[in-house]
């Protein structure tokens, strides 16, 4: 059986050619342009697939606080700018002694005892919508106290958080704990 072969067309071999240097084109194009020929700033951060930069493509201190140059800083807006320690979602704690006076703490106004067993911690902003955790516990390093605490909010101020402590028979007594204030 005999076959017959065409000769390719003219506009065939017209698109194969352009095929091939158009291939070699993008070929050569890799080969050659390197980081030296990226103009600085024309790369942003949507040019790249999310966790596509690792490590080594970053200069050292080029992300986070140590990028931050300081002298760039105006100062009279410094003290605008919130303390992370205490921005939103950062929680607040509190170690208060059995008369109710403050030991240490993060975020807190003032404490107080406003009765046998009852205390009173104000702290520096709304906390109507957070947990409360509490634990009665000594403010050094002596054993943890023995009997019952209770904690809810303030009635009578936003900000405020109020502690009930209690002995061991449920009886109204006054001992030192640690409350957490979580938002």
């Amino acid at each position: 059986m005999k076959r017959f072969i065409r000769t390719p067309s003219p506009s065939m071999v017209v698109a194969c050619a352009a095929l091939f240097v158009s291939l070699g084109g993008v070929s050569y194009a890799v080969a050659t342009i390197d980081s030296a020929d990226i103009v600085n700033g024309s790369i942003r951060n949507r040019d790249f697939k999310d966790g596509t930069l690792r490590g080594q493509e970053s200069k050292p201190d080029g992300f986070g606080p140590n990028a931050i140059k300081e002298q760039a800083l105006d100062a009279s807006k410094l003290k605008q700018v919130p303390s992370a320690a205490l921005a939103e979602g950062v929680v607040r704690q509190a170690v208060v002694s059995d008369v109710g006076a403050m030991v240490r703490g993060r975020g807190v106004a003032s404490s107080a005892q406003t009765g046998t067993g009852q205390y009173q911690i104000i702290f520096d902003r709304d906390v109507r919508q957070c947990v409360y955790t509490a634990t009665l516990g000594d403010e050094s390093a002596s054993g943890p106290g023995t009997g019952q605490i209770a904690v809810t909010s303030a009635a009578s101020n936003v900000n405020g958080v109020r502690v009930v402590t209690r002995d061991s028979t449920g009886a109204q007594a006054n001992r030192s704990f640690h409350l957490v204030v979580s938002c």
